[in-house]
């Protein structure tokens, strides 16, 4: 008898409506980046961010087409385990991450002395690691 591979994906699973952020009255978000890291950019928006954002989860799922500019919503998993892209520095099992600006998650920067201003930017923990290809962590 073979043992089960392990899958959590479902566990806790936790979903928010966010707007799309726009850069230059384009949505920063089309279909081809579903499956990916995002960050908040704006109240109620959501996007790719910047190398070092704060992570807010995976994005699940865009209405309507990418043809809508300006109309679309992101459907974003908040909470519960999900698989994300990772990208240099690759997190390690227990590690936090953060947003690599491409979709992408990667190993949280260390801190020295206290926590900067608004808070850790680390977020989740790594449970999980694919090579360099991708992460399973748990959205805390």
């Amino acid at each position: 008898m073979t043992v089960r591979a392990q899958d959590l994906q479902t566990v806790g699973f936790q979903t928010a409506t966010f707007k799309i952020h726009q850069t230059a009255g384009a949505d920063d978000l089309v279909d081809a980046d579903i499956g990916k890291a995002v960050t908040v950019l704006g109240d109620y928006e959501v996007g790719p961010g910047s190398n070092g954002d704060i992570l807010i989860g995976k994005l699940i799922s865009l209405s309507l087409t990418d043809a809508d500019v300006g109309k679309r919503v992101a459907t974003v998993q908040i909470g519960g385990v999900c698989t994300l892209p990772a990208a240099a520095t690759v997190p390690s099992v227990g590690d936090g991450v953060v947003v690599n600006g491409s979709g992408s998650v990667r190993q949280a920067p260390a801190l020295a002395g206290n926590d900067p201003a608004g808070g850790n930017v680390a977020r989740g923990t790594v449970v999980a690691v694919n090579g360099t290809s991708e992460v399973t962590l748990i959205l805390g």
